[in-house]
């Protein structure tokens, strides 16, 4: 098979696709299509590994009582949370909406098995948080493929490890990474949310660029 040649369209619609990417906390309750989740899933795990290790572990959450539980735990971090801020920060914060735990048609728990022996720890023998940065690039991966779908992703962090583990009773070598909502989005906007709440700016490259 001849290797693939993208072209300048492609090029430019793959540049609006990561501007467009979001991370979304306001759903619709409409269904995803049947094999929806099953055909993400199939395209995040295409994701590049440390040792091809191919660490990642998805988990479905479809039990409404866990769901339930997973939003109860994740107000509760967000309340705690709350008293590093004060004033009119505070009132911004509390004003958020971190998680659509409720809404999204799917609840996608992600986690990284360390116990795993694939790949053979190859690549991570000094650096063996590279396994759960594997991780990360498969749930990016799945970030971009769901949008190209008109799907959103939301990535709820504001959560205790420990207790997600204990809810979802996985093994003990799974180290949680995401807790993720997939849905049609309620409102599409070229402008983040947290951008156009005044949280915080995009930042250009050269605020991020350093030469040595």
């Amino acid at each position: 098979m001849s290797k693939p040649v993208f072209s300048k369209n492609f090029r430019r619609e793959l540049d609006t696709l990561f501007a467009w990417r979001r991370d979304v906390r306001h759903f619709r309750r409409d269904q995803l299509p049947d094999g929806m989740i099953d055909e993400l899933l199939d395209i995040a795990s295409s994701g590049p590994s440390v040792g091809n290790a191919q660490p990642w572990r998805f988990v479905l959450v479809r039990s409404p009582d866990l769901r339930e539980a997973l939003a109860l735990q994740a107000d509760a971090c967000k309340h705690d949370a709350g008293a590093a801020y004060s004033g009119e920060q505070r009132a911004l914060y509390d004003s958020l909406k971190l998680h659509g735990l409720r809404e999204a048609h799917e609840v996608l728990a992600v986690f990284c098995d360390e116990s795993a022996g694939t790949g053979h720890g190859l690549g991570r023998a000094t650096m063996p948080e590279t396994l759960c940065w594997s991780v990360v690039t498969a749930i990016h991966i799945l970030w971009l493929a769901a949008r190209t779908r008109g799907i959103g992703l939301g990535w709820v962090s504001i959560l205790d490890p420990a207790t997600i583990n204990g809810l979802l009773d996985v093994p003990p070598g799974w180290r949680f990474v995401a807790l993720l909502c997939l849905g049609y989005p309620d409102e599409d906007s070229e402008t983040p949310e947290l951008v156009r709440r005044g949280w915080q700016p995009h930042l250009p490259a050269s605020h991020t660029r350093f030469v040595r």
